[in-house]
């Protein structure tokens, strides 16, 4: 649901092609380190309109993109 503004997001940090980043890409595979996470994540929260804390660990886009769904519910 929120996958395309995700991969929007990380695309313009790395300069990576939106093409290239997959539900299942971690962050790392995409260098993207803790301190980019943490932009990303206030990045997101603008996009969105919401607050997004993280209480748990997440690896892939497709995790974040779960875990932003479960908190909107």
């Amino acid at each position: 649901m929120y996958f395309d503004m995700i991969a929007k997001i990380v695309s313009e940090r790395t300069g990576c092609d939106v093409s290239a980043v997959k539900p299942e890409s971690t962050f790392s595979e995409l260098g993207i380190d803790s301190l980019d996470t943490v932009e990303l994540l206030m990045n997101l929260e603008d996009e969105i309109g919401m607050e997004i804390e993280l209480n748990q660990k997440v690896e892939t886009i497709d995790d974040l993109d779960q875990f932003i769904q479960s908190k909107q519910g």
